[in-house]
């Protein structure tokens, strides 16, 4: 084979990114091979509406990221990353024209919410007291390898074993019932349920109602920070860390095979013909049907891992489109002029229904449509007095989307806007679209617009994911680790599964104890693939 490191890393998107941080920090020669002509996978910037108005090509808003423990341990500030916030973080507008505001002032907050109903404001305080006994806790949980010793231990010893029950049957409803039982107007019930489709879940779906627990607690606590100067800068961070610390970055690299010899990962083809020899491990930041199917191949694999494999699950597809803007949004509600954030128009059944046209396979005559206003968030992302936005909704998934499809539904996205915001159309001086077959053509990882590395449904979480197995980086090949999405804790961008993976791939290498873990997850792996 070719030139030889310690580890190689396939894919720059923000999980290989920290994987590969930490590799180096441990002393090991480490190379990232990407697969396209840019960094950053779903986490970069570019003026796509027109010039001088920065969109974020994929991802925007970073509360997952900021708190993430991952990322806080790189220190990415010390490599020119600042975050900003808007005024508000989110408005939720109703079809009645009200809004419920989310806001960093808890008063502000439960404020808002008390308007819907009294006693709401109150509630929302308890929720965040909740939120704050335990959130260094449950981030510890969610971000580690399963099963989670040493947080749940933390739990545990915080709350004992009553409070334990509840919050495992609280973490396993959904969020149309979780907001019922929380609050009693109107407001905070689709507040969550509205987070709770930054997923792909439905508000009637098992366990959807903590992920829009957590989200809304995250933007209490942190508010939905964006990177001054773009996504971008968020990767451009990781990059310029990596590098100053000896790891290599190697653009239009498309890695097309994982070479496996005796049961083990010994590196990496790309699609030139070139070959890397990894002396320790290889890390992939793809998602996992790509890794096991197309880059090891199923006949390296366990038979009932590939079974398994073959019904994985991905999240719906998205429509994104970006507009460069002459003026601030017209909005009629005063508080989405100050929001980072803002959900159109949709009440809590109103997002049921939306989902179930999803579930149906069904596009949404009325989609939900969530806004990103980025130039109030970061005033750098276009000239005064303009605004840099963005929407995305949810599509069902296809085999091929027509122009003309994505036009019709464009024109939907715009129609909901024009609704909140009567002349916003008479402001657009540039737009961009991106639908589910561009989005996959600028980043393989999304693949049919899946944006989160696949659905967040329950049966396909913590040890179910991406099959069901030990919910960990290790594959039942030796040295190969899923450093991406389709790992456990799964999509966002708080660089987990690459930390995960990063930390699997060095207690295989400790002296005496890396023996002993590559039985135990050989063995481990033998119980439930054989």
């Amino acid at each position: 084979m070719g030139e030889t490191v310690d580890a190689v890393v396939i894919g720059a998107g923000p999980n290989g990114l920290v994987a590969a941080n930490m590799l180096v920090d441990a002393g090991w020669d480490v190379i990232v091979l990407e697969a396209t002509d840019h960094l950053g996978g779903a986490v970069r910037s570019a003026p796509l509406a027109a010039p001088g108005f920065l969109s974020d090509v994929c991802s925007s808003f970073y509360p997952l990221g900021y708190a993430s423990p991952p990322l806080a341990a790189l220190r990415l500030d010390e490599y020119g990353l600042r975050w900003t916030n808007a005024p508000h973080v989110l408005a939720h507008l109703l079809p009645d024209g009200r809004a419920a505001v989310l806001d960093r002032d808890l008063d502000v907050t439960a404020a808002s919410l008390e308007e819907f109903a009294p006693g709401d404001g109150r509630r929302w305080r308890s929720e965040y007291a909740r939120w704050a006994e335990v959130s260094d806790e449950l981030l510890g949980a969610l971000l580690t390898p399963f099963p989670p010793v040493r947080p749940g231990l933390a739990l545990y010893r915080r709350l004992r074993t009553a409070g334990l029950l509840r919050l495992a049957r609280w973490f396993l409803l959904p969020a149309r019932i979780l907001g019922e039982e929380m609050f009693e107007g109107e407001g905070g019930r689709a507040l969550l349920a509205g987070l709770a489709l930054h997923t792909n879940l439905s508000p009637v779906e098992v366990g959807s109602g903590v992920y829009g627990w957590l989200l809304a607690m995250l933007g209490q606590q942190y508010g939905f920070p964006v990177p001054v100067g773009g996504a971008g800068r968020l990767a451009d961070a990781l990059v310029d860390r990596l590098r100053a610390r000896g790891g290599e970055i190697l653009l239009d690299a498309p890695v097309d095979r994982v070479i496996v010899g005796a049961g083990r990962a010994l590196g990496v083809r790309s699609a030139d013909g070139r070959h890397w020899r990894a002396r320790r491990a290889v890390l992939a930041d793809v998602p996992a049907p790509a890794l096991f199917l197309d880059l090891v191949g199923a006949d390296r694999l366990p038979d009932r891992f590939v079974d398994d494999l073959r019904h994985f699950r991905w999240d719906d597809a998205t429509i994104k489109v970006d507009w460069a803007l002459s003026g601030p949004v017209p909005w009629v509600n005063e508080a989405a002029r100050r929001a980072g954030t803002v959900h159109l128009r949709v009440d809590t059944p109103g997002l049921v229904d939306f989902s179930a046209d999803l579930a149906a396979g069904r596009v949404p005559e009325r989609p939900f449509v969530l806004v990103g206003q980025m130039t109030t968030a970061d005033p750098t992302r276009s000239p005064a007095g303009t605004e840099a936005m963005w929407a995305y909704t949810h599509v069902p998934r296809r085999e091929k989307w027509t122009a003309a499809d994505i036009d019709r539904h464009v024109e939907r996205i715009e129609r909901v806007i024009e609704q909140s915001a009567p002349g916003f159309r008479d402001l657009v001086i540039g737009r961009h679209v991106t639908g589910p077959e561009r989005m996959e053509a600028e980043n393989p990882s999304l693949v049919g617009g899946a944006i989160n590395g696949g659905t967040a449904a329950l049966y396909q979480l913590l040890f179910l994911r991406p099959v069901p197995g030990l919910g960990r980086a290790d594959t039942p090949v030796d040295k190969l680790y899923l450093a991406s999405a389709s790992a456990h804790p799964g999509g966002g961008v708080h660089g987990g599964p690459g930390a995960n993976a990063a930390r699997a791939a060095l207690a295989r290498h400790r002296v005496v104890a890396g023996d002993l873990y590559a039985a135990g997850v050989k063995a481990a792996q033998r119980a439930v693939y054989s």
